[in-house]
């Protein structure tokens, strides 16, 4: 753990800091920037408590940001175009288990008791050098330990979305709960239906983004009976689910919201894509993550059995087998299936499943599925006619269209060598010489 002594704030932090100070108002760097400072981790956002008030602290800055004015929070601009929140000290008077209602003119400790843990309710002067930590929050860090500040029940009852967030942290830093902060979050999980929808997929987006292991968080969210609260379609969410969540990578900043929604299309794996997508409208994500991730698990789901079976025999998928795969999936969701398919196959392969697909196997499947994507015709768009060519056969517009255009696909699938104008053509002809 870092000596506190070597906790350096942004210069931009310290400007801040001393114009509040030089003022007369006593200030501090408090919450996550300090938790992660005694961490060794980099944080780039630093929140400042002040005995300032709102108005006084906007008359101190030339740029800021009134984000949460009335909870005593303005967003002061650093020099390199930063925002800082800077909030008054503040106390709670009045809670709904979500939001407070608070008054100005606390003091730096009994705005410290508000906060939901230890480790986040330590402060530093960052010109005086001194740490202030009225609740053990450095022992805490020390001892690895997500511990509630004060009364644990009080604390999940002003504000039930403390249940998750300890999960979160607890699963993000691998640190233990304790003991009593768990039985506090068990009894607060009945009651984690109040809770806006849009904040519980924020903490399953912010979970599948920062934590290594989201199976952690995710069993706990299982035991202590937040699903069956927020999500009853994962209340018994099972435990090859949750590791195949682990096997996929942690987003990086350049593909961060795909591989954010490929985290949650596996912890949504076991179910079909219509019991998925209800779920995901549920919880408010948007209409363009809803059909992403239903049409990947809906895919999952509808092929896992046989896709097994085919690729764990002797002689596993042919050159066939793939391109109707990969136009089954959708070219551009190939390399998401594959990638959920092999983490579902390795979490089962882990729990002693002989009939999941060998590593080799997996690997082959998502090599070949990419080149098939890229090289083979697998939509109507890739035929080499279209609806033109066939009114220039004197076929009606209309239905007729699709069922050509289907059916020389499926031949096309079957052999893409046949995707030529003039082996089109001809079958097209034969084919408005059908009965319907």
């Amino acid at each position: 753990m870092l000596p506190h002594a070597e906790i350096l704030p942004p210069p931009t932090v310290l400007e801040i800091v001393t114009t509040l100070q030089r003022a007369g108002f006593e200030t501090w760097c408090v919450g996550g920037a300090v938790r992660d400072a005694l961490l060794g981790h980099v944080h780039l956002d630093w929140d400042l408590a002040t005995a300032a008030t709102p108005t006084q602290v906007r008359r101190l800055f030339a740029r800021t940001v009134p984000v949460g004015i009335e909870f005593g929070t303005i967003g002061v601009i650093d020099r390199q175009g930063r925002m800082h929140e800077v909030t008054t000290f503040r106390r709670d008077v009045q809670h709904d288990g979500r939001h407070a209602v608070v008054e100005f003119g606390a003091s730096l400790d009994e705005d410290l008791a508000r906060r939901d843990f230890t480790i986040n309710a330590v402060a530093f002067d960052p010109i005086s050098k001194r740490l202030h930590d009225p609740f053990g929050g450095r022992a805490d860090v020390e001892a690895r330990l997500v511990r509630a500040v004060g009364d644990p029940e009080a604390r999940m009852h002003e504000d039930r979305l403390r249940a998750l967030r300890a999960m979160r942290f607890a699963s993000r830093f691998e640190f233990a709960l304790d003991p009593a902060t768990w039985r506090a979050i068990v009894d607060s999980a009945p009651f984690l239906s109040r809770l806006s929808p849009e904040r519980v997929k924020q903490e399953i987006d912010k979970t599948m983004e920062q934590v290594r292991r989201p199976s952690q968080a995710f069993a706990r969210w299982r035991d202590a009976g937040a699903f069956a609260s927020l999500i009853p379609a994962l209340a018994s969410v099972s435990a090859a689910v949750l590791d195949a969540i682990d096997l996929l990578p942690l987003p990086g900043p350049s593909t961060r919201p795909q591989r954010r929604l490929l985290r949650v299309a596996a912890l949504f794996s076991d179910l079909d894509g219509r019991t998925t997508e209800v779920a995901l409208r549920e919880l408010r994500f948007s209409n363009q993550e809803i059909a992403w991730v239903g049409a990947l698990v809906g895919k999952w789901h509808a092929t896992r059995i046989g896709l097994t079976e085919r690729l764990s025999s002797e002689q596993g998928l042919d050159a066939r087998e793939v391109r109707r795969l990969a136009a089954e999936v959708g070219r551009l969701r190939v390399g998401s299936f594959s990638r959920l398919a092999a983490a579902r196959w390795a979490a089962e392969q882990s729990r002693g499943v002989s009939t999941a697909p060998s590593r080799q196997r997996r690997a082959g499947l998502h090599r070949a599925l990419l080149r098939s994507a890229f090289a083979d015709p697998l939509e109507v768009a890739d035929l080499a006619i279209d609806g033109d060519d066939l009114r220039s056969l004197g076929v009606s517009p209309g239905p007729q269209y699709g069922r050509i255009l289907s059916s020389l696909l499926d031949e096309v699938l079957d052999d893409p060598t046949q995707n030529t104008r003039a082996l089109l053509t001809a079958r097209a002809t034969a084919l408005t010489t059908l009965p319907r």
